[in-house]
């Protein structure tokens, strides 16, 4: 037997193999630019809204589960009731790792129908409870899981259908939760104030069912007859190619990217009071302003400007080159933090709004320019794994953010110290995120002197064998005279 190594035949073996798994593969079609992709589009849309306007509009359930669970023997029922809206947003950012998997595997039509489904079943069970604690499993868990596996093919699909207009369709699709957010508080309100907490819940399942029918949207472009015939010859039993299973599922070494790292500990420790104003803003307002009417309307001013803020800042950050972009991360935090502690000052109903408006323009900061700054730090080759990670980060204190809030308010009997004390964690966590482009710049500078250095040592060894063999030297003058 012939010994193991490479050798003329085993690479003859190799090329011939590479042919036909290229000759196997089927040629990538280019995106339509339009054509279906627009109904692609108007899903995802009603996707973005359906997830995130439900979440965002929590602080009127939040209020409704309160009046309809109240026990006056409980004196932390605001803590628990914190946890089903905190729970739940949690989740979607929790389980975005771990759908981008499937989404790989299964493709993006099964996992947003199936999360869709799922989705449908916990809300659907919500309607069904008689105390606060089900709902921790039906709506914090379930219904969550159920919006994550929808919300991340809805994202993904758009890169298949579209690549010149794909700036603008994102816009648009993301201005979908923006939109919900600003529609959903007065039609829960009036919702709950005509049919109960619990007919709601079953009105919101029509936006669930809807979501399942868009699923079926995201059609696959490979889907023809000539790709499944590649495809099934690409895996036949009978391929003379060995198939190895994926490499990496999870690439943790991005985390060796230290200002990636540096981002991902800095984000999340901004979070913890972000979700704070979302779901206990309602309350407060209740508590404060007794006599005022239309009080979702400070959510609804959020949602506006955060439309707003992420078409602009996001057109802001085009100007902006490379890693600097994090300045208008911190510059989002910075106001943020301000906002939240400015909200137990507001003595006027108009000065609360103020402050939502300005609160919610910056968060459409912060939302718009996260994809670009982790294209920015680790690249295109790893920018989903990383905002995947960064995503299942957050969730930590985007769920421990307002039952801690609940908990202050159950004890000290308002919310003054929770928003003061909300206010706290972006200020860190945008001090923190300064330190990202100067490391950013010092380890592009090591790589730079590293490549210098290598490239001299090169030369160095060049010239070393030159002079160590003078024949060369005289071949290569008579090769010039010649």
């Amino acid at each position: 037997a012939a010994p193991p190594g490479p050798g003329p035949s085993g690479d003859a073996e190799a090329a011939a193999e590479k042919v036909e798994v290229e000759l196997a593969a089927p040629e990538p079609r280019p995106p339509p630019e339009g054509g279906w992709g627009w109904l692609v589009m108007l899903a995802a849309m009603w996707c973005n809204g359906s997830v995130f306007g439900i979440q965002n509009a929590c602080g009127v359930l939040f209020v409704s589960m309160l009046e309809t669970f109240d026990s006056k023997d409980d004196d932390q029922m605001v803590f628990k009731t914190a946890w089903v809206s905190s729970l739940s947003m949690g989740m979607i950012f929790l389980c975005c790792p771990i759908v981008s998997v499937f989404t790989d595997i299964v493709g993006c039509r099964k996992t947003a129908v199936v999360g869709a489904a799922v989705g449908f079943i916990g809300l659907m069970s919500s309607s069904f409870v008689s105390s606060i604690e089900p709902l921790y499993l039906t709506y914090g868990i379930i219904f969550a899981c159920g919006c994550s596996f929808a919300y991340q093919p809805s994202l993904v699909i758009l890169g298949h259908y579209f690549k010149k207009r794909l700036g603008l369709v994102n816009g648009i699709v993301t201005a979908g939760s923006s939109l919900f957010t600003i529609l959903l508080p007065l039609l829960l309100r009036v919702l709950i104030d005509n049919t109960g907490l619990f007919n709601t819940l079953r009105v919101l399942c029509i936006f669930m069912f809807v979501l399942i029918l868009a699923g079926f949207t995201y059609r696959p472009l490979d889907s023809n007859a000539k790709d499944k015939e590649s495809e099934s010859s690409r895996f036949s039993l009978f391929s003379r190619k060995k198939f190895s299973p994926p490499k990496k599922v999870f690439n943790f070494s991005i985390f060796k990217v230290t200002a990636y790292a540096v981002w991902a500990v800095g984000i999340p420790l901004a979070l913890f009071g972000y979700f704070v104003p979302y779901v206990h803003l309602i309350k407060h307002v209740n508590e404060t302003f007794q006599g005022e009417e239309n009080k979702e309307v400070v959510l609804m001013s959020i949602g506006i400007t955060s439309g707003v803020g992420r078409l602009l800042f996001g057109r802001i950050a085009d100007y902006v080159p490379g890693v600097k972009k994090v300045y208008l991360q911190v510059l989002s935090f910075f106001f943020i933090g301000l906002m939240s502690m400015m909200i137990p000052l507001c003595k006027v109903f108009g000065a609360l709004i103020a402050v939502c408006l300005i609160m919610g323009l910056f968060d459409g900061c912060f939302i718009s320019i996260m994809a670009p700054i982790a294209f920015a730090l680790v690249g295109a080759q790893d920018v989903s794994q990383a905002i995947g990670f960064l995503l299942g980060l957050m969730s930590i204190p985007m769920t421990v953010g307002p039952p801690v809030a609940g908990l202050l308010r159950d004890k000290l009997g308002s919310y003054n110290v929770a928003f003061y004390l909300a206010g706290v964690p972006p200020l860190i966590g945008g001090a923190v995120l300064c330190f990202i482009p100067w490391i950013h710049s010092k380890k592009q500078r090591e790589i730079q002197k590293t490549t210098e250095g290598e490239k001299m040592e090169k030369m160095l060894g060049n010239q070393n064998s030159l002079l160590s063999n003078p024949s060369e030297i005289f071949k290569k003058e008579a090769d010039s005279v010649i």
